[in-house]
């Protein structure tokens, strides 16, 4: 029986009787040629395993969840026609750059130096490539400095420094922090930024929990901060 698939327009797009359906990232697929060596390396890593299920088939299903991410990755056999390795550009966003590669390195991962692009797309090029240009970005701006690592098969994680998020990338209401590392490092960020909020109206502000928290939800969601 041949399947069948339904088309709808734009008017369907615009009904505000719709309501909508969230859809969640789940899961993402890479090659690997070796399960068991690939399942090694991200556990060494610190990411979470979730399942390792095989069956008489043949198929298998490996999967793991980096820390604090709501997007985890599988890989297994019988499962993608794909060429092993052939998995590149996988972003992995991180409050502090520096910190995360130290991170993993202790973990015992080949990553490669900080850097930021000195052409657009520099960051997808490889180790040594001109376009890369050694060091975090001038003025540590949120989007623009990277790492590279790839596991054993040659799949390429790109961590990119996420600070401030661009408007409309974040729900206010959803605001949330990933780990225990961002929370802080969001306080730091909220506590620099009370300090010359304190210098503007020239005396300590009384409601500082308040402001705080006013910060912390509208540089997470991209919008202005508080005056």
């Amino acid at each position: 029986m041949a399947s069948t698939y339904e088309v709808r327009g734009n008017s369907a797009n615009s009904d505000k009787s719709l309501a909508r359906i969230d859809l969640k990232l789940e899961a993402i697929v890479i090659p690997v040629s070796d399960v068991d060596r690939a399942k090694e390396f991200y556990g060494n890593l610190g990411w979470r395993l979730d399942a390792d299920f095989a069956f008489d088939n043949g198929f298998r299903v490996v999967q793991f969840t980096p820390p604090g991410s709501g997007c985890s990755v599988q890989f297994g056999t019988k499962m993608t026609s794909a060429t092993s390795g052939s998995a590149q550009g996988l972003y992995l966003i991180v409050s502090n750059i520096e910190a995360a590669r130290d991170q993993l390195i202790a973990y015992g991962a080949r990553v490669s130096g900080v850097f930021h692009a000195g052409t657009p797309g520099a960051q997808f090029e490889p180790v040594g490539a001109n376009g890369r240009i050694d060091g975090a970005a001038p003025d540590r701006a949120s989007y623009s400095s990277f790492v590279t690592f790839s596991d054993p098969d040659g799949n390429g994680w790109l961590l990119q420094e996420v600070t401030t998020r661009l408007p409309g990338r974040i729900d206010q209401v959803g605001t949330a922090f990933a780990s225990v590392a961002d929370l802080a490092t969001a306080l730091r960020r909220a506590a620099a930024a009370d300090g010359q909020h304190e210098e503007r109206i020239g005396h300590a502000d009384m409601n500082w929990p308040d402001w705080y928290a006013e910060y912390m939800v509208r540089e997470q969601s991209g919008a202005e901060p508080p005056k």
